[in-house]
């Protein structure tokens, strides 16, 4: 099947999740096409399955914010037309879905129909799309798609709460390729970030409020004054120049290490022995789990759709959001004995197996099949 992908091509989850999607599906012989600005960060290798199309956005003086959807729009009506792309897959119902929406409108007029999937993945509902600005253009999106996903139960509860959909969701939940974290032939030494008898605890976020960088700062903190440790904090955001300043009045400069955004996150996560997450709400908490899937046990808030993810006193721990206390009290409990430690780093590696991307793969390829099949019924709704 061909089927063009629209993401947002940074570090986020969205983008991360939508990005390796396409290259499993070209693995399995599907034809996939990047619609987006910018090729997606995870997205190294051009391949005969794998195909980029940059937008751009033509500078006119009119305008003062430049039309971003309208030029999605128009590169997705020439990239279907040129390359007889049969699914039309958007990641975010803001901008994409409302971009998709116009691609199918103009496509039409010309007889070709393109079914169109949009798959939710957390801050278009409950942050952007909540918003009294784009609460209509949101729901007007999501009704207007053929197939609508969502990443977790949660957020499937929250799109249903906050809007007044009309189409079913289906959820299929964010994902790992297992196959891309085996450190067997991986130089994983622990001596490069730490001591031999610190622990290694790690943050991976894009540093907006929502993550509660400073509970990340806070539990670390109270952690090393019991258990040597250091930290690790992975990302870009407008909370880091804050961290940062932090860290330095708590005299933790030697203890904490700011990689920024990074390409290497099972490198990085091969080190640590506990990932903390503490944050306000999270759609799936994709981190989380790739955390798991690199054998490290989760101290998170029990918020959206974390609990999906990590199951409480199995792959970690769950603590009321800003309960830093309880965070902190679980943390010592596995940092202070090894034999806990390690089964939870086991269990964790366990539960992300239920989340490889073999078995949520043959999700979205049902999907596809059931929109292209009900294309010319969906036409002119």
């Amino acid at each position: 099947m061909k089927v063009a992908i629209v993401c947002y091509p940074t570090f986020g989850g969205s983008g991360v999740v939508a990005t390796e999607l396409g290259i499993a599906l070209a693995q399995r012989g599907h034809e996939v096409h990047f619609v987006t600005y910018k090729q997606p960060v995870r997205l190294e290798l051009i391949s005969n399955n794998i195909h980029f199309h940059e937008v751009h956005v033509p500078e006119y003086p009119l305008f003062h914010y430049q039309p971003y959807e309208l030029a999605l729009s128009s590169k997705l009506v020439d990239t279907i037309k040129m390359y007889g792309i049969e699914v039309l897959h958007v990641h975010y119902a803001i901008p994409h879905a409302y971009a998709g929406y116009m691609t199918k409108k103009i496509l039409k007029e010309e007889g070709i129909y393109i079914p169109m999937i949009t798959t939710l993945h957390g801050t278009d509902i409950t942050l952007v799309g909540n918003h009294p600005f784009y609460k209509s253009a949101v729901t007007f999106s999501i009704n207007k798609s053929d197939v609508v996903t969502a990443v977790s139960e949660s957020l499937k509860r929250d799109t249903l709460a906050f809007f007044d959909i009309k189409k079913e969701i289906t959820v299929i939940p964010n994902f790992v390729d297992r196959r891309k974290y085996d450190h067997g032939s991986k130089d994983c030494k622990r001596s490069l970030l730490a001591r031999e008898d610190e622990k290694i605890i790690t943050h991976i976020s894009n540093f907006r409020k929502v993550k509660r960088i400073p509970d990340v700062i806070e539990i670390f903190h109270r952690v090393q004054k019991e258990v040597p440790a250091k930290l690790i904090m992975v990302g870009e955001g407008p909370e880091k120049e804050h961290a940062e300043f932090t860290v330095e009045q708590l005299g933790l400069s030697e203890k904490v290490i700011f990689l920024g955004n990074s390409s290497e996150i099972d490198r990085i996560l091969c080190y640590s022995d506990l990932f903390l997450l503490p944050s306000e709400t999270e759609s799936f908490g994709l981190s989380a789990l790739e955390a798991m899937t690199n054998k490290v046990p989760v101290i998170s808030s029990n918020t959206g759709g974390i609990p999906e993810v990590n199951i409480h006193g199995v792959s970690g721990f769950l603590s009321a959001v800003g309960d830093v206390d309880d965070m902190v009290a679980n943390a010592l409990r596995l940092l202070r004995d090894e034999a806990l430690l390690e089964k939870f780093k086991q269990q964790a590696f366990e539960v992300a197996g239920t989340f490889d991307i073999h078995n949520i793969l043959p999700m979205y390829e049902e999907v596809y099949r059931e929109a292209y099949k009900w294309r010319y019924k969906n036409a002119f709704d």
